[in-house]
C-alpha cells in the first residue's frame, strides 16, 4: 500500500479555502479553522436551531496540553487524553486538570513524532474505565485505583496496530477502531503484524474482525437504537461510513454518509464521532465539527481555532466537551447527546 502520513501530520498543512459544497449535502462555503477565528456555530439549515440555540457560546475550559484526544464523561469530571503528551487527564467543570496516568500509552522508549499515549475510553458495567493504547498496542482496563489489566492485545496470535477509540453498543457488545497511528511509519512499520486497520467487535466471548477494508478507521459510533454504525475514515480518502446492524452483530448496507475530496474545507481529518438522541451525527472534520443528520444532511458546523479531533457529550447530556489541539472547549446544546452505555449518566 501507498504510504498514507499520519493524519494529524495532514491537519497542520496550510490549505487554501475554497468550497465543498458540492460534496456535502446541504453545505455552504465556510471559513478554514486557523488561529484568528473565535469559536462559533455556522448554521447551515433552520434545523440547527433545535440542537443548538441560537446564541449559544462557546468557552475554553483549558488550555496548554500537545494533543488532547478521548474525552469521556466519567464520575463527575471529563477524562481525556493527551496522546502526545503520552498523559491521561482529568477535567473538573470549574476548569481544574488533574493528572490521572503518566506515560499512558504503555511505551517505554516512545518514537519522537508519532503519538504513542492513550486515546479513546469507555466505562464498563463496573465502574472501570476501558482505554485504548495507541503506543502499547493495546485495549486495558483501569480500575478505581488505576491499576490497568490488559483485555485486548492481539488477534489470533498478531498484534494489534494501535485500538484508538472504542464504544459499546446498545446490545452490550464492545467495538473498536485499530488504525496504525501509533507506529512509526504506519502501514510500512516493521512491527505491523496484522494485513488490515480493523474495525473490531468483542461480544460473547470473542473477538471479530468486523470491517477490513477501511483505510484508517478512526472514530466511531452507534445510533441510539443500535441499528446503525458510523464509521469515520482519516484518510487517504476522508469520509464517515454508516452502515446496518443485523441483531446478531452482522454488518450490511454499508454507504457514505458524508465524504470530503480534499482539506480545502480546513485543517483536519475525519476523526472523532458522536450520536445524540434525535439520531444526528455529530462528526469531526476538515475545518470543524458538523452536525450530520441520519441522511447525511448538514445542519451546522462547530468551528474552533485548533483542530477538533473528538467531543464527548457530559453531565445529563445537555454539555459538550470538544478536545481540540491543545485546548478543551465547552458548550450547551438542547437535544441530549447520547451517553455512553455503561455510563450511569443517562439524558
Amino acid at each position: 500500500m501507498k504510504r498514507v502520513h499520519a493524519w494529524r501530520s495532514l491537519a497542520a498543512m496550510a490549505i487554501a479555502l475554497t468550497s465543498v459544497a458540492a460534496s456535502l449535502p446541504g453545505h455552504t462555503p465556510v471559513r478554514q479553522a486557523s488561529e484568528d477565528i473565535t469559536p462559533s456555530i455556522v448554521r447551515l439549515d433552520p434545523g440547527i436551531d433545535a440542537v443548538i440555540a441560537p446564541g449559544t457560546n462557546i468557552e475554553r475550559v483549558a488550555t496548554g496540553f500537545t494533543f488532547t484526544e478521548g474525552p469521556l464523561w466519567h464520575g463527575g469530571r471529563l477524562w481525556f487524553s493527551d496522546v502526545r503528551g503520552d498523559k491521561l487527564r482529568a477535567l473538573t467543570p470549574d476548569g481544574s486538570v488533574e493528572l490521572l496516568l503518566d506515560n499512558s500509552g504503555g511505551v517505554k522508549d516512545k518514537t519522537p513524532g508519532v503519538d504513542q499515549g492513550s486515546d479513546g475510553m469507555a466505562p464498563d458495567k463496573d465502574g472501570s474505565v476501558l482505554v485504548c493504547l495507541q503506543g502499547g498496542r493495546k485495549v486495558v482496563r483501569l480500575d478505581d485505583r488505576m491499576r490497568e489489566t490488559v483485555i485486548f492485545d492481539s488477534w489470533q496470535g498478531k498484534k494489534l496496530n494501535s485500538p484508538n477509540d472504542i464504544v459499546f453498543a446498545p446490545d452490550g457488545s464492545l467495538w473498536f477502531t485499530d488504525p496504525p497511528f501509533g507506529l512509526k511509519c504506519m502501514n510500512d512499520s516493521p512491527d505491523k503484524q496484522l494485513a488490515f486497520n480493523a474495525v473490531f467487535r468483542y461480544a460473547h466471548g470473542k473477538l471479530a474482525p468486523v470491517i477490513t477494508d477501511l483505510a484508517l478507521p478512526n472514530g466511531i459510533g452507534f445510533s441510539p437504537d443500535g441499528r446503525t454504525l458510523y464509521v469515520s475514515n482519516s484518510g487517504p480518502r476522508m469520509f464517515v461510513n454508516a452502515y446496518d446492524v443485523g441483531k446478531d452483530g452482522s454488518l450490511s448496507k454499508g454507504r457514505v454518509l458524508i465524504s470530503y475530496p480534499d482539506h480545502s474545507a480546513g485543517r483536519g481529518v475525519p476523526d472523532g464521532l458522536k450520536v445524540d438522541m434525535a439520531g444526528n451525527i455529530w462528526a469531526t472534520g476538515p475545518g470543524g465539527i458538523r452536525i450530520i443528520t441520519p441522511l447525511g444532511k448538514v445542519l451546522g458546523q462547530i468551528q474552533l481555532p485548533e483542530v477538533a479531533a473528538n467531543l464527548g457529550f457530559a453531565e445529563d447530556g445537555h454539555t459538550v466537551y470538544i478536545t481540540a489541539s491543545t485546548s478543551i472547549y465547552r458548550l450547551r446544546i438542547r437535544i441530549a447527546g447520547e451517553m455512553p452505555l455503561y455510563s450511569g449518566a443517562k439524558p
